[in-house]
């Protein structure tokens, strides 16, 4: 497809676009803003509009949720943490001794670190 020949087709669809853009309330339009008409039609495309947006909403937060716990199953982040403890030595002095564990993103530990 040529651009010349596109290009009537694109300003077509800007030109619908921009026809049914909402404009302020306090603004004077081509309709009396006293008559019902006006009224009920900001009413219902509001009710209409937040209906959308839920559904919109809800959609995009089933789509996270579950790439989130497809994610979940794959993840095996682990790091080391350290425990300190005391020990006696046989000369009787008390000393600090650590010792190492790998841990899972959850924190459990896997295996003792040698």
């Amino acid at each position: 497809m040529k651009l010349t020949s596109a290009l009537p087709m694109f300003a077509g669809a800007a030109a619908l676009l921009l026809a049914g853009c909402a404009t302020s309330p306090n603004t004077v339009g081509v309709t009396n803003q006293n008559q019902p008409g006006p009224v009920v039609g900001r009413a219902i495309g509001a009710g209409v509009g937040a209906v959308a947006g839920n559904v919109a909403g809800a959609g995009v937060g089933l789509a996270e949720g579950a790439s989130g716990a497809a994610k979940s199953a794959f993840d095996n982040t682990q790091r080391v943490v350290r425990y300190w403890h005391e020990e006696k030595t046989t000369d009787g002095r008390t000393i600090m001794v650590s010792e190492e564990y790998l841990v899972d993103a959850n924190g459990r530990i896997v295996r003792k670190v040698q």
